[in-house]
Order: C-alpha cells, then sequence, then structure tokens
C-alpha cells in the first residue's frame, strides 16, 4: 500500500472515530435531558389530562377551549378572549417574593403572547404566614403590571401563621388572530424565537432579559407574537418554560400527535454549555411553527431587530423528536410510546 492509500485509511479512520464520539455525545446529552426534573414534573398534567372531554368530535374552534394550548381561547367577535393561570413553586415564593411576584405576571404574559394574544388584566391569589412577605409579592406584581401595561385586577389573599407561602395568578388577554398548536402539521418549519441580549441569573438555569429595557421596549418585544400572527407569519406558538426547549417542545406536539426534527447546531444561543441552554427557562422565548412559503417573510420581519428568529428544524407526522448534531442523530422521544402530559389526542390538521 502506497503513501497516499495509507493516510486516506487514516483520514477515515480518524473520521470513523469523531463521528462515534459525536454520536456517543449526542445520546448521553439525550439521556440527560430527559431525566430533567422541569421534564419529568409535566407528567402531573395526566392528572388533569384524565379529567378533558374526549376531544374527537369537537370542531377546532371548541378544542380551542380545551386544555392543551398555553391559554384557553373562546371565540367571541371577530377574535378570541384568552385565559390562562400560574402557580409559582412554594419554595420560590417563600425565598424570593419579589422575583416570585414579578414572574408569576411575566410568565402569564408569555402564555397570551404564545396564542397570538395581547394581555389585559390579571388577577391573584396568595397564602402567606407574613405580612412584610405578601406585601412585597403585591408590590411586585404590581410593578410587572405597570411595566406590561396590564391591569392589576385583585384576588384573594390570606394570611395566617400556619400557612405557608403559595402564589396563584391567572390572566385575561384577547387575539385578533390566533396561535394555537392544533394548527401544527407536518412539512412546516420549527423556528426558535429568542433575546440572546439577557444574562443567566446566577448558577440557575434561567436567561432573563427585561434588565435594562425600556418599558415601551418590553411591552414591544412581548407584543411581538401577536404581531406576527396578525401579519400571518406563524400559525402556532409555544412559550420555552420550565421544561426548556425541549420540554416545551413535547407539549408542542401532543395536541395533534406530530414529531419534529431538530438541527442543535442551529438553536440561537449564548456562549458557553449547550445543555445549560436547552434546560433553560427563557423569561421571553418562543417556539413557532411557520408554514414554508412564509420563512423569507418571517426572517425579513426580524431583519433589523435586536431579537433572535432562527429556523431549528422541521415538523413530521411521526410522532418523534429527532435531534441532529454535528452530523450525529439520535431519537429524543416518542411521544406515541411515551405521552408526556397526555393532552390532546393526535387531532393534527391535515
Amino acid at each position: 500500500m502506497n503513501s497516499l492509500a495509507i493516510s486516506s485509511e487514516i483520514k477515515k479512520a480518524a473520521c470513523s472515530s469523531r463521528m462515534h464520539h459525536q454520536q456517543s455525545e449526542l445520546e448521553l446529552l439525550c439521556d440527560e435531558l430527559r431525566m430533567l426534573p422541569e421534564i419529568q414534573a409535566k407528567a402531573a398534567i395526566k392528572l388533569a389530562a384524565e379529567f378533558c372531554d374526549d376531544q374527537s368530535g369537537l370542531t377546532l374552534e371548541q378544542r380551542y377551549a380545551m386544555p392543551g394550548d398555553d391559554c384557553a381561547a373562546f371565540k367571541i367577535g371577530d377574535g378570541f378572549q384568552l385565559l390562562a393561570m400560574e402557580g409559582m413553586l412554594p419554595e420560590f415564593v417563600r425565598t424570593d417574593p419579589r422575583a416570585a411576584g414579578w414572574s408569576s405576571v411575566m410568565v402569564n404574559i408569555s402564555d397570551i403572547a404564545a396564542m397570538g394574544g395581547r394581555p389585559t388584566a390579571i388577577v391573584n391569589a396568595y397564602w402567606h404566614n407574613d405580612e412584610d412577605a405578601s406585601a412585597i409579592l403585591l408590590k411586585h406584581m404590581k410593578r410587572a403590571c405597570d411595566v406590561f401595561g396590564i391591569s392589576f385586577a385583585g384576588g384573594h389573599s390570606s394570611i395566617q401563621s400556619g400557612f405557608s407561602a403559595n402564589l396563584a395568578v391567572a390572566i385575561t388577554g384577547y387575539a385578533k388572530k390566533l396561535l394555537s398548536c392544533h394548527h401544527i402539521k407536518a412539512g412546516q418549519r420549527l423556528f426558535m424565537l429568542t433575546d440572546l441580549t439577557g444574562s443567566w441569573h446566577g448558577d440557575l438555569p434561567y436567561w432573563g432579559c427585561v434588565q435594562g429595557k425600556t418599558q415601551e421596549q418590553i411591552r414591544a418585544q412581548w407584543n411581538s407574537p401577536a404581531e406576527l400572527a396578525e401579519a400571518e407569519l406563524a400559525v402556532a406558538a409555544k412559550d420555552i418554560s420550565n421544561g426548556g426547549l425541549l420540554g416545551t417542545l413535547i407539549m408542542m406536539l401532543e395536541l395533534t400527535g406530530c414529531g419534529a426534527v431538530v438541527d442543535l447546531s442551529a438553536i440561537p444561543r449564548p456562549e458557553g454549555d449547550l445543555f445549560r441552554w436547552l434546560r433553560a427557562f427563557q423569561s421571553f422565548g418562543f417556539l413557532l411553527a411557520v408554514e414554508p412559503e412564509k420563512v423569507s417573510s418571517l426572517l425579513h420581519y426580524f431583519q433589523y431587530s435586536h431579537l433572535s428568529c432562527a429556523p431549528i428544524g422541521s415538523f413530521t407526522g411521526d410522532g418523534k423528536i429527532q435531534l441532529d448534531h454535528l452530523g450525529a442523530t439520535a431519537e429524543f422521544w416518542d411521544i406515541k410510546k411515551q405521552p408526556l402530559t397526555a393532552m390532546g389526542g393526535g387531532h393534527a390538521i391535515r
């Protein structure tokens, strides 16, 4: 064998070794992500799913009002009334009432935005054992309402010495044109919309992006999904919440039973650990379903924005989430074999 042939064999062996290493790394990443407590905690939604009526005989408009999307949507006039609710983790409420108060409003705002809506008002219910901490909760809920431009409409307060700290906040909003995960179908493109001008919150997997922005900038940013809906540049959205990007994607797909192929290297992200970013709760972050013919217009819409909006994959009809990364491929989740929340029922639009 001549020197050129030997060199070629060495290169092939090195390439094979590199691909084997990348495949092993991707499969290990999938294992770690599947075991995230944030994703596993979503399985508790199955209990609520058991009480949902069978949707097989319902119209699409009727299904909008059922559990499964980020909000329930009720047809009213030429648009939709939106209703959603979030509960805060008790430990979070107890140890950081300032952040819990703010976050309880912000996460609800994101749910409204994910439906192509604009928020109108919140109500809250809290139980606590400390008047000073309760006042902090209320102060920063009101502060968030003022920043986002919505009504702080009251609710229920209860303070007694034996209570633990608990907080739940409900929100209403309105959408002219609805974004819904019921609209997802095979062949659409998967986009990620995020704000990389933010920063990490200490060592936590939390990416914040309101610091340093004006009230007007914050309102405009959270209204951008509604503008996408009204311009018909997207058909569905889901905000990237406590399950991280992939936990959010699982729930996004369960309503229709569709699957997705995701290119991890295409995901807009800050410098640093990929695992941390995939796990992150993003204060502003959405997955979007986009019709292929709208891709160019969507990219043009964000051409001069500080927001990052990029195609990261496509939707399929097989109910599986496949990950691609640097030439390696792995199956992350099979929704049909392992439903996470059991919401929906696979009524895809064909």
